[in-house]
């Protein structure tokens, strides 16, 4: 009786915590994170560990990572045999906190049923840290979802922001009554696959990041314009002109930063460079 209160422990607003409840939308994450028992899996938040229990039974090794105390304890009684035989692991902190050198580039999935206030920490931690997992797969706000696979046809600073480092794409869209409590918005399972920093071959990241950020910073004006104080630092040459390095990447003069595609990017910067 006493573990059964424990696990009863109410949902942290604080926290964002949203407890999913779904056995469908659990085995769906699975099958698209393609878990083996040859995987390590690192969740975040497993909150009363239903994602945990359906990722145990693929036979994978997972690391849980928690912030609230109130459920280590809970968690650590539930699951006691896991912990014993050393398939599960469970980490009492704050993931945007934690020092990751414990793990392997590469060499994990991520797997998770995170806060939706912390989605664009998560993503850039993880995306643009030394170590990357092989897939990220995690629930995230719809909305959110179809930014980032550019739904709408427009790329927006998000959308390329991920897909520089790896594929994303929404894999089915799941209701708010799937959550205690059940949140206001609906949810998406949000994959990130063919994760790594092969984009960045011949570009800076740094000016990658610096060229979108300036190009978004006024959506009405066209792209040229919005990059005038960028090519003014970069330009190295006082014989080429921001018109030059366009006509370079054939991209039109009344281009605005939603039109262009992640490798247009590319293409400014390899031809400010050339």
């Amino acid at each position: 009786m006493k573990y059964k209160l424990k696990m009863e422990i109410k949902a942290k607003k604080s926290l964002g915590q949203n407890f999913l409840k779904s056995k469908k939308v659990l085995i769906s994450m699975i099958k698209t994170g393609e878990v083996s028992s040859e995987d390590i899996v690192l969740e975040i938040g497993p909150g009363k560990g239903a994602l945990t229990e359906k990722l145990l039974l693929t036979g994978a090794k997972i690391i849980a990572v928690e912030k609230d105390n109130r459920l280590i304890e809970p968690l650590k009684e539930k699951f006691a045999k896991e912990i014993s035989s050393g398939q599960l692991k469970i980490i009492h902190d704050d993931i945007l906190d934690l020092d990751l050198s414990f793990l392997k580039a590469n060499n994990y999935k991520l797997i998770a049923n995170i806060p939706y206030y912390i989605t664009g920490l998560i993503l850039r931690k993880f995306l643009s840290g030394k170590i990357q997992p092989k897939k990220i797969v995690i629930l995230v706000q719809k909305e959110i979802a179809d930014r980032i696979i550019a739904r709408d046809g427009k790329e927006s600073l998000l959308s390329l922001s991920i897909k520089a480092y790896g594929k994303p794409r929404k894999i089915i869209k799941v209701g708010k009554e799937n959550f205690s409590p059940k949140p206001k918005v609906d949810s998406a399972i949000l994959l990130v696959d063919n994760i790594s920093k092969d984009f960045f071959e011949g570009i800076s990241e740094k000016l990658f990041f610096e060229i979108i950020k300036d190009g978004f910073a006024h959506k009405r004006k066209v792209l040229i314009s919005n990059l005038k104080d960028f090519f003014k630092k970069q330009i190295k040459s006082a014989k080429k002109t921001p018109g030059d390095i366009f006509s370079e990447a054939k991209i039109t003069l009344k281009a605005r930063a939603e039109d262009l595609k992640l490798e247009d990017w590319k293409n400014l910067l390899v031809s400010l460079n050339n």
